[in-house]
């Protein structure tokens, strides 16, 4: 089960790399909200971070607040998706936006989620009006023939509807530990 188009966010209280707690009423002044369930190892995460941060320095000033959550557990066979290692990433890669912590995965088993990359876009009354993936080809930036997650954007602040509003994720299974 996953939300449905329309449904409202799902609150929470997480823990992000900068050591601050966050939920929902911490982006309350973004009129868009793109709430990403990410990891640290998966290679469609890996090769999208670049367009996260594109996306957040492009569209921020226009209303964006982008947050990544990674909610796959940092068992024996996925180390690199610890907490601590998460820090290291957002410091590495000079993350713009939040990197939280899902480590109960509650949220994203409340969401639905099961993929990494996996977009849940939200208008000005918080509504989810996109979910899916952030483009066409994630590993393959040469490659890409749409820009699903940039055009529901471009769409919202032109006033319009989203045109595309579901599109399967592209990426990595969540890993859940039950």
């Amino acid at each position: 089960m996953t939300l449905e188009l329309g449904s409202q966010p799902i609150d929470f209280n997480l823990l992000g790399t900068d050591d601050q707690r966050y939920s929902l009423d911490s982006f309350k002044e973004s009129n868009l909200l793109a709430i990403i369930f990410s990891c640290n190892h998966c290679p469609y995460v890996v090769a999208s971070e670049r367009e996260f941060k594109e996306l957040q320095s492009e569209y921020g000033p226009k209303g964006l607040q982008l947050v990544a959550i990674n909610s796959n557990s940092a068992n024996p066979d996925y180390p690199g998706d610890s907490f601590d290692n998460m820090k290291k990433r957002a410091e590495e890669k000079e993350f713009n936006f939040p990197y939280l912590d899902d480590h109960d995965q509650g949220l994203a088993r409340k969401y639905g989620a099961g993929r990494t990359p996996e977009i849940y876009l939200y208008d000005e009354n918080r509504s989810l009006v996109y979910h899916g993936r952030i483009n066409d080809n994630p590993t393959k930036h040469d490659q890409i023939t749409r820009h699903d997650l940039r055009e529901a954007i471009d769409e919202l602040l032109e006033g319009k509807s989203v045109s595309v509003d579901k599109v399967p994720a592209i990426g990595c299974s969540i890993k859940f530990v039950n």
